[in-house]
């Protein structure tokens, strides 16, 4: 029977782009702050979760997840002053709580979860000054991009009093123990949830000050949507990165040893990405992927910083590298089809090894001080949990630091990496997840996931709410999508503004893949995605709702006519172009815009749509006006909700409570919706 939503009312908003009129009729949805839309916010969610709690094994489902969830996590250590600093959560705790060790003696230095009552505080970031003895960290209040940075005395933790207010998207830099640099805007008019953002600055703040005192570094007489800065390891250079969108950079560089020093520019255009990765002397080592597609690694002298000076130290291979160092190394990992591969490299750029890793997947760190003995890494893939491993960059060796004890026995799962055709022939490489001994009937419960966009790698990691899918003999599928960075500046180029098609058409291929392999059906396929991810579920399932059963955007960006209107959406344009820039871009944002391309008579995919009150990134609205035109379009029986976390935002720093919560939900209502009234059902089905 056809689900009798609450009722949203519509207006008579219209605007004109290149002489089309646009019907923007839930456009009053956008105002966070009206009484109207907080009381569409309650209706919406008592609905939804009416909905939820008639599904029996809802609350099965979350004992689960929350039994796989309590095992002991740790961080890699780093190095501070006389103390050894990492991360570690006993299981449930919903924020890491930052533990500290010297000679053998463990305590509490930071613990986020005394922060909040509801755990909705979360540490987003820690620096410490160059001798360790000061520390300035960030916390996030209720999952919102504008942070507080507190700072503290590390050896006595006391607080310090010069508390900083309304930072955003911001390093923290300490230059020796007198201050440091950080970025942020001024606050907007209007919302500070929605309103844009579009001036970024970079500040030094000298301790003892007032932050009104705060001395602009850049950013104040030219317009930056994100800037920031860094002093280097030997604190001898400011290097500062600025950028209209997110992607391609200027950058600078500035010799801190006079105050009288002037910022000299490196790189005056946005056409290539570059980032400093060390300094030694007058010799500056820069990451860049101008005319090097997977990156390289040149180096020049302070003297001589232009392009025409630079020399390769690490040229550019056919994978796409990112760089760390430590212990006086340079290590270079490389992506080889979605797999990490690491080698390790002197200070004169000579090779001395490829790091053993303990099998296919994925691994980071590596990072370190210049004179650390020890370094750290980790390593997972689908069906290992992530490990820390001890590594002797003089030797080249690794033991095992901390391995997690989960309840999961991932030898009963495995990985297997597919290439597949897309829409124009190109080869898309997929890793599907299954139990082994999975009989490929067509029958599997599969989630597909996706994201293809703004540079990003979706390379193969442990994760606990795969696990539980997987132990309901749930298939799990992740596809290397165009847009994303697996191959380089090319493959993301080629799934950006005009070739945005390329990554929707990516994914449908996927889809088809799965089904006609009997993976799957489409009476059993959900798929999956959230930021730019939850816009390509919100394409596919309105492009091709004849494919799937289940589609769950999340956090998404949904309305690709007003996405540059918030907050600091309007960076993203690199990717997505703007409807204002000229008629071919409107009429291709139009197109496949998932708000504009909900149409009545339709059948769409059961739809659960999440997001969080306080997303300040992809804000709300996109998620609120999609759901207001599914269901007022949807013909038929399957169900579009939307579940809307209060207290949360775009997903850092969210509870591990509100975690499970959220993915029980979910899971429930892809399963229930899949036809499965019982989870013993399933896992027959698949045997």
């Amino acid at each position: 029977m056809k689900l009798k939503y609450p009722k949203t009312r519509k207006g008579k908003v219209a605007e004109t782009f290149f002489g089309t009129e646009v019907k923007d009729p839930f456009r009053w949805l956008e105002d966070d702050r009206s009484k109207e839309t907080e009381a569409w916010v309650r209706s919406q969610n008592k609905f939804t979760f009416d909905y939820l709690d008639e599904i029996p094994f809802r609350n099965e489902i979350k004992d689960r997840l929350t039994e796989l969830w309590d095992y002991d996590k740790y961080s890699a250590p780093a190095r501070h002053g006389d103390y050894n600093y990492f991360y570690k959560n006993d299981g449930l705790q919903n924020q890491y709580v930052l533990y500290r060790e010297k000679n053998g003696k463990q305590e509490v230095f930071l613990d986020p979860n005394t922060f909040s009552k509801d755990g909705s505080t979360s540490l987003s970031q820690v620096s410490f000054s160059k001798n360790g003895k000061l520390v300035a960290y960030a916390i996030s209040e209720r999952g919102s991009d504008w942070r507080k940075v507190i700072v503290m005395d590390a050896v006595h933790k006391e607080v310090m009093g010069d508390t900083l207010i309304d930072v955003k998207f911001s390093g923290i830099s300490w230059y020796k123990n007198e201050g440091f640099f950080y970025s942020s805007y001024d606050k907007p008019d209007g919302s500070e949830l929605s309103a844009r953002t579009d001036q970024h600055k970079l500040f030094y703040h000298k301790l003892g000050t007032a932050q009104n005192e705060d001395k602009i570094i850049f950013g104040d007489n030219v317009k930056r949507r994100y800037v920031g800065g860094s002093v280097t390891e030997d604190q001898k250079y400011l290097v500062v990165s600025a950028a209209n969108s997110t992607s391609g950079n200027e950058l600078y560089i500035k010799d801190l040893s006079s105050p009288e020093n002037k910022l000299i520019t490196v790189v005056d255009n946005f056409d290539n990405d570059h980032y400093v990765i060390d300094s030694e002397g007058e010799t500056i080592f820069i990451v860049t992927n101008l005319k090097a597609p997977n990156k390289k690694v040149i180096k020049t002298s302070f003297a001589n910083l232009k392009q025409n000076h630079w020399q390769d130290f690490i040229p550019e291979t056919d994978h796409v590298l990112r760089m760390t160092k430590g212990g006086g190394y340079f290590f270079a990992e490389y992506m080889k089809d979605a797999v990490s591969m690491v080698l390790q490299y002197d200070r004169k750029g000579k090779l001395q090894r490829e790091i053993e890793l303990p099998g296919l997947g994925s691994s980071s760190g590596f990072n370190g001080k210049k004179d650390d003995k020890l370094l750290y890494y980790s390593f997972t893939n689908y069906t290992t949990p992530g490990s820390i491993y001890e590594f002797d960059p003089a030797k080249g060796a690794s033991k095992v630091y901390k391995a997690p004890k989960v309840a999961f026995v991932s030898d009963d799962y495995e990985s297997k990496q597919v290439f597949y055709s897309s829409k124009d022939g190109t080869k898309i490489p997929m890793i599907i997840t299954y139990k082994k001994g999975t009989a490929w009937k067509g029958q599997n419960p599969t989630i597909l996931y996706g994201y293809g966009g703004f540079n990003v790698s979706l390379t193969p990691s442990f994760n606990v709410v795969t696990a539980t899918w997987l132990e309901m003999g749930g298939v799990y599928a992740v596809a290397n999508l165009r847009g994303g960075g697996e191959y380089g500046k090319k493959w993301h180029d080629a799934g950006t503004k005009l070739k945005k098609q390329n990554v929707f058409d990516d994914f449908i291929a996927a889809a088809e893949y799965l089904i006609n392999e009997k993976y799957t059906s489409k009476d059993y396929l959900a798929i999956s995605g959230g930021s730019n991810g939850g816009l390509l579920v919100g394409v596919t399932m309105t492009q091709r709702p004849d494919l799937i059963k289940v589609a769950l955007p999340a956090v998404g960006v949904l309305d690709m006519l007003r996405y540059h209107t918030f907050t600091s959406g309007e960076g993203w344009s690199y990717d997505y172009g703007t409807a204002e820039d000229n008629k071919e871009m409107f009429d291709y944002l139009y197109e496949y815009s998932p708000v504009h391309n909900v149409k009545n008579g339709m059948i769409y995919p059961a739809t659960m749509i999440t997001t969080g009150d306080h997303d300040d990134r992809v804000v709300p609205a996109h998620s609120f006006k999609f759901a207001a035109q599914l269901q007022e379009n949807q013909t038929g029986e399957y169900p579009v909700l939307i579940r809307i976390e209060t207290n949360a935002g775009h997903g850092a720093g969210t509870p591990v409570s509100k975690i499970i919560d959220q993915y029980g939900d979910v899971f429930s209502f892809t399963l229930y919706n899949m036809g499965v009234r019982d989870l013993k059902s399933v896992l027959k089905k698949i045997s």
